[in-house]
């Protein structure tokens, strides 16, 4: 049969269609929680690099219960006497490069509860119109509207994030989507957001995979940081499921994970996953003095 111009083309097209197909299914980002060391750098810095996806603002570490929120960013500035604005300008850079900013709730340090549905209520009002679209008189990240909020909770109690949750899904609504992530730990169900996380309401989930031996990796041993992989992305509800991991053995206590073993043992099998989303470093200090997020870049 004669050639045609059509037959000539296809072997050419053919590769590319493959690799966009392939692409598509198996991307992954990087999140990356920055705030609480004031020698990370700012922000604007963080995002420049082009190797995060997702950027956690850590912390609002005081909220509920009646108690006037507060939120502490380490060094880098000082929420009481609003120098943390200054901030504004560099979440709407982040944003430009369609970077999503979250401002993360809670943390291993702080004084936070959600006492009833009506707190949770209380508290979502206070979020909305304090980081995201609503409208305050006092914005201590000035008037830049952040993408969603994140929930690292690890003390208090146990009980109505699963309703902070529906109501801040709720402002979606008025406008400007807001996206929920999660920061649980390894073991299913977590103790404090598995309630919340059962609402299949939360866009991202960077599960803690470290500080945990029975799910996290060990001198080697993959097989249970595998096995809690699977039973996360098959039973948990959520839009994508992330590998959180420390950027530097000093990061964590334990669950360091070598780069080379992660990118040759460890993403090629999570990465079969569809609801697999990427990688989660804790956190931008220890990522700027290991350099982790840039030798992994390549395969996450």
């Amino acid at each position: 049969m004669g050639k045609s111009k059509n037959s000539r083309a296809f072997p050419l097209l053919l590769p590319l269609l493959f690799f966009t197909l392939v692409g598509a299914s198996h991307g992954g980002g990087i999140a990356i929680y920055w705030g609480q060391n004031g020698n990370e750098g700012t922000l604007s810095e963080a995002c420049a690099t082009g190797r995060y996806t997702h950027v956690n603002i850590a912390f609002l570490n005081v909220f509920g219960n009646g108690q006037t929120p507060e939120m502490n960013l380490a060094g880098h500035c000082n929420p009481a006497t609003n120098s943390c604005t200054k901030f504004s300008a560099e979440i709407k850079d982040c944003q430009s490069k369609n970077i999503k900013v979250l401002l993360s709730i809670g943390g291993g340090i702080g004084s936070y509860t959600l006492a009833s549905v009506e707190d949770a209520r209380n508290v979502s009002t206070f979020l909305w119109n304090t980081f995201l679209g609503g409208n305050s008189s006092t914005r201590p990240l000035g008037d830049a509207v952040l993408d969603g909020i994140d929930f690292d909770i690890e003390q208090g109690s146990t009980e109505n994030y699963e309703h902070l949750a529906r109501f801040l899904k709720e402002y979606s609504r008025v406008g400007k989507r807001v996206y929920l992530g999660a920061a649980p730990q390894c073991p299913i169900p977590d103790r404090f957001l598995g309630t919340a996380l059962d609402t299949g309401l939360f866009d991202f989930v960077w599960v803690q995979f470290y500080n945990n031996p029975p799910c996290s990796y060990a001198d080697g041993n993959i097989t249970n940081l595998v096995n809690s992989w699977n039973r996360w992305t098959s039973t948990v509800p959520a839009g994508k499921i992330f590998l959180g991991l420390p950027a530097a053995p000093a990061a964590a206590g334990s669950g360091f994970i070598p780069a080379d073993v992660l990118t040759s043992q460890i993403l090629p099998v999570i990465k079969e996953s569809p609801k697999y989303g990427g990688v989660m470093l804790w956190s931008r200090f220890f990522d700027v003095e290991n350099g982790y997020s840039a030798s992994i870049i390549g395969s996450v």
